[in-house]
């Protein structure tokens, strides 16, 4: 009997747990049509984060901390990657700082550059004169002294004007004024007034060397040039010049994640209003935020490593093996390409911000101007880069290759090759000063038919010591081939230069 009443009651009880599943699972008097895209399942694989699990599409803790962590990382790699360009001018001011220049001050690669100094693919043909130009305590006048080639770019590494030739004085004497973006007073006459959106700013300009005299070059630069606050335009102070040539000091940005205090020191720095407002969300996602400490925690301090771990290799991976075709001068037939290949120092083609091409210039690279990016015919320079041979493999340093250029080759001025290390970007490290060749040098030797073969490797061949570029056993390295005052041949393309030829 009580069995019975058992049973009874499990069946009664059955049924009503039924009656009412199937209650509940009958649709609601207002239901909507939801389609099956919207719906997030309770368990999903993913190639990154493995399993997710749900309950009814809310996530449960272990996938939501996946998440975060995620979130987080990829926060920091696109924070990396997008301001690159501010740690990378930061970087530059700052390495000018550590020899003790300050603001205003000039220094001037006097006996020209060589590996000591750490430069993102600087060249070593011509002087080059550098400085930090800051508008945060009122303008700053710069008193251009005419025939040179050169430009100011901001915090950001954005253009700002071009200075010399390609500029507004077109290579006359001129007075140029920055003015900041806190700036309220008035602006005198007799200036070329520019206005920036920060504070800090970096001024290069390429000296033109006439007969080999760089000395006097130098010094009759030296008696024109000056930059000044415009406090002081009625008694300016004395001007402060440094020979920069043989130093061994840092210009790079950091490829860890001390790399992300670099890029907070900008953001304190700057004005709140100087970047776009996502970018400075993007960083304040990673705890770099305008007046507040940057102090990550154990986990942060965890992802921020990853981060700049992975943002490297893309980089890096952008840069030595790009996967667009548009970087390639002669996609298909030659190796050499570059980020400019496009022709838009702003990165754009046709309305599109071409991210990859801007990771890698700023990887690479320093300085950006309209002019670098398209100058005309007979003006200006062009930059072709190759990092690796014609079979696509990297160039090694231990092996010798050869490359040849047609003749005439489209250089108005002069042509040069450089070699850079495959780590730091800067000049490869060997016993030769000038990393490279360049077509001024009287030692250089045309081929029979006017083309020139330039040898790359540790040691060079019998009889081409001056048509040689060394290079150092156990080191990758790049390649960069400059044409300054480029001719129509370069631009229509019926010019091409030949790729990295193996011979040992």
């Amino acid at each position: 009997m009580k069995l019975s009443v058992q049973k009874c009651l499990l069946t009664g009880f059955v049924l009503f747990a039924c009656v009412t599943q199937n209650a509940l699972a009958e649709k609601p008097k207002y239901a909507a049509d939801v389609p099956s895209s919207l719906i997030t399942p309770d368990s999903l694989q993913t190639d990154y984060l493995g399993e997710l699990e749900f309950f009814d599409g809310m996530p449960n803790d272990l996938t939501v901390q996946k998440a975060y962590d995620f979130l987080d990382t990829y926060r920091a790699v696109e924070s990396f990657l997008s301001g690159m360009p501010a740690a990378s001018i930061y970087a530059l001011l700052e390495g000018h700082r550590g020899i003790g220049m300050q603001p205003n001050d000039i220094g001037i690669t006097e006996n020209l550059m060589d590996a000591r100094s750490l430069w993102l693919t600087p060249q070593t043909t011509t002087p080059y004169v550098h400085a930090e130009i800051d508008v945060k305590n009122g303008p700053v006048v710069i008193e251009n002294p005419g025939a040179v080639l050169g430009f100011i770019d901001d915090a950001f590494f954005l253009y700002v004007t071009d200075i010399g030739l390609a500029g507004p004085d077109q290579g006359k004497p001129f007075k140029y004024l920055l003015v900041g973006p806190d700036y309220t007073g008035e602006t005198p006459q007799g200036y070329h007034v520019v206005r920036t959106n920060t504070y800090r700013h970096w001024f290069i300009v390429r000296l033109f060397v006439a007969d080999g005299d760089v000395a006097g070059t130098v010094d009759a630069f030296k008696k024109s040039i000056r930059i000044y606050p415009l406090a002081q335009a009625d008694n300016p102070p004395e001007q402060r010049f440094f020979n920069l040539s043989g130093r061994q000091y840092n210009t790079i940005h950091a490829s860890d994640k001390t790399f992300y205090d670099e890029l907070n020191a900008v953001i304190q720095y700057e004005p709140a209003n100087a970047f776009n407002p996502e970018l400075v969300g993007l960083f304040a996602s990673i705890g770099i935020k305008k007046g507040k400490p940057f102090a990550p925690d154990k986990r942060m301090q965890k992802i921020l490593t990853e981060g700049a771990a992975i943002a490297t290799t893309v980089a890096r991976s952008i840069m030595y093996r790009p996967r667009s075709e548009s970087v390639y001068f002669y996609p298909g037939e030659r190796r050499w390409y570059s980020p400019l290949a496009g022709g838009s120092s702003e990165f754009l083609d046709n309305g599109e911000r071409v991210l990859a091409d801007r990771v890698f210039f700023h990887y690479y690279a320093t300085g950006i101007t309209p002019a670098m990016a398209k100058p005309k015919v007979g003006t200006g320079s062009v930059y072709a880069m190759a990092a690796d041979d014609a079979k696509g493999r990297y160039l090694d340093g231990g092996k010798t290759y050869s490359v040849t250029l047609p003749g005439p080759v489209p250089a108005q001025n002069f042509w040069s090759f450089m070699v850079y290390s495959g780590q730091t970007r800067s000049i490869l490290e060997t016993d030769q000063k000038a990393g490279g060749v360049d077509s001024n040098n009287p030692n250089i030797k045309a081929n029979d038919d006017g083309s020139f073969t330039v040898w790359f490797g540790p040691e060079a061949p019998a009889g081409k010591e001056g048509n040689w570029v060394q290079t150092k056993p156990n080191t990758s390295y790049s390649c960069l081939l400059r044409l300054y005052s480029p001719l129509a041949p370069w631009f229509d393309k019926t010019w091409k230069p030949g790729d990295f030829e193996l011979t040992n």
